[in-house]
């Protein structure tokens, strides 16, 4: 299917790897013009090689950011002062019991989750609206649904996130711009990848024990009882990224593996 995403200019936060990465991969193969993000040069380089090997496309460049420093944040503005779709991506998680969470981390977490979108999208926002095209789309989680026990300051974050998507969308109306969240249920990203490796050392046991347990005892609602792929999610990024998608705005979009125990 041809997405109509060629020549767009698109930047994703946090996608040196996991989802971002994969995204970016999709849209490359879209013929899109993409630049991706990482926390260290180094990083960034690597991957936009990988991309380019990947794709035989030479339309993709990176730059360095830390989305808990605003310097760095506006030196990617300064760097791309104009695109047409942002993917909201970069995030952080830790499971932590609440009681141990201190004052720091709940800030660092906001800021990092939700004030990284916050400040991308205040700044591409009125272009998107003057061009009258763009696309906005934040990588939320099923846990701004069902916030984790586990990891309660992560899900308050995730929820923080849609509310900014709705909120944002409500300005484009009459627009041709759209602004949309991705649900996205556990993940095999490169983080969930290494949790589940060090739970599986810690508890001598398998990684596919590890997954089966985990379903069993902490996300019992799945429906599909296993861990989506970066390219599941990232398929239902790079449509809602396209002018296919015209008529989605202001959605909250599951890709949980029907966790959420919800008819809406």
């Amino acid at each position: 299917m041809n997405l109509q995403l060629k020549d767009k200019t698109a930047f994703i936060s946090g996608s040196t790897a996991g989802i971002g990465f994969a995204t970016a991969k999709k849209l490359l193969e879209e013929e899109a013009i993409v630049v991706i993000n990482g926390r260290s040069q180094e990083g960034v380089d690597k991957a936009v090689q990988e991309l380019k090997a990947l794709t035989g496309s030479s339309n993709v460049s990176g730059i360095a950011a830390d989305f808990s420093k605003v310097e760095e944040v506006n030196h990617i503005i300064a760097q791309l002062p104009e695109i047409d779709i942002l993917v909201n991506n970069a995030g952080i998680f830790e499971p932590k019991p609440f009681v141990e969470i201190p004052d720091e981390d709940w800030f660092r977490f906001f800021e990092i989750n939700v004030m990284s979108g916050v400040r991308l999208s205040r700044h591409y926002f009125p272009a998107m609206l003057k061009q009258n095209w763009g696309r906005i789309i934040f990588i939320s989680s099923e846990s701004a649904v069902l916030i984790p026990d586990e990891m309660i300051h992560y899900g308050v974050t995730k929820t923080a996130q849609v509310a900014v998507s709705r909120g944002l969308a409500e300005l484009t109306k009459g627009t041709n711009v759209t602004v949309n969240t991705i649900l996205p249920g556990p993940t095999k990203s490169r983080g969930i990848g290494d949790f589940i490796k060090d739970m599986a050392k810690a508890d001598d046991i398998s990684v596919a024990e590890v997954e089966k347990n985990f379903f069993k005892d902490l996300r019992p609602t799945s429906l599909i009882q296993r861990f989506a792929s970066i390219d599941e999610i990232a398929s239902l990024v790079v449509y809602i990224a396209s002018p296919l998608a015209s008529a989605t705005n202001g959605a909250a979009l599951r890709a949980d593996g029907g966790l959420i125990r919800s008819i809406l």
